[in-house]
C-alpha cells in the first residue's frame, strides 16, 4: 500500500518541490526536538543532496535573488527536519517563528526580501497555518560560508 501524503506534502507537489530528508546536523545538536506540543527545528542551511550550491556574501558573491531561492531552500529543508520529528506534516498547526540570517556586507540592507524566500514558501506548504512572525538578521559569516541560514518554532497536535 503506498503512503498517503500530507496535504502539505500535495502542496509542495503542486510547486514542483518534494520534502527532502533530513539534512544531517553539522555539529552537535538535534535537526528538530518537540517539548509541549512546540517543535524547535534548528537552523537549516541550504543544502541541496548534501552540498551547498552557493557561499560567499550577499552583495557581493551572492545577489539578492540567489539568496532568496536559497532561504526558500532552508525553509524546505525546515519541513525536511519537521516531517522526520512529527511523521505527518498536517500535524502541524501553526508555524510561530521563523529565524533567518543572511550573511551579507555591511551595505545591504534587503535581508526581509531575502527572508521572503523562505516566509513565501511556508506560507504555500501550510496555508493560513504558515503564517508567522520572523527575524532577518544582517551578520557577517555564517557555518560553511554559507548566505542563509534558516530555523523556526512550530506548534504540533
Amino acid at each position: 500500500m503506498a503512503e498517503q501524503i500530507s496535504a502539505v506534502e500535495a502542496r509542495l507537489a503542486e510547486l514542483g518541490l518534494s520534502v527532502p530528508e533530513v539534512v544531517p546536523p553539522v555539529a552537535s545538536y538535534q535537526p528538530a526536538v518537540i517539548a509541549d506540543g512546540v517543535v524547535y527545528v534548528s537552523g537549516q542551511l541550504p543544502f541541496i543532496d548534501g552540498a551547498l550550491p552557493m557561499t560567499g556574501k550577499v552583495g557581493a558573491e551572492v545577489t539578492e535573488e540567489q539568496a532568496y531561492e536559497l532561504a526558500r531552500q532552508c525553509a524546505l529543508n525546515c519541513i525536511g527536519a519537521l516531517k522526520a520529528a512529527v511523521g505527518d506534516l498536517d500535524r502541524i498547526t501553526r508555524i510561530a517563528k521563523v529565524g533567518g540570517f543572511v550573511a551579507s556586507v555591511p551595505s545591504f540592507t534587503g535581508q526581509p526580501k531575502v527572508l521572503n524566500g523562505a516566509s513565501e514558501l511556508l506560507g504555500a506548504a501550510f496555508g493560513e497555518a504558515g503564517q508567522h512572525a520572523r527575524s532577518a538578521v544582517g551578520v557577517p559569516v555564517l557555518p560553511l560560508d554559507t548566505p542563509v541560514e534558516v530555523d523556526l518554532i512550530a506548534h504540533v497536535r
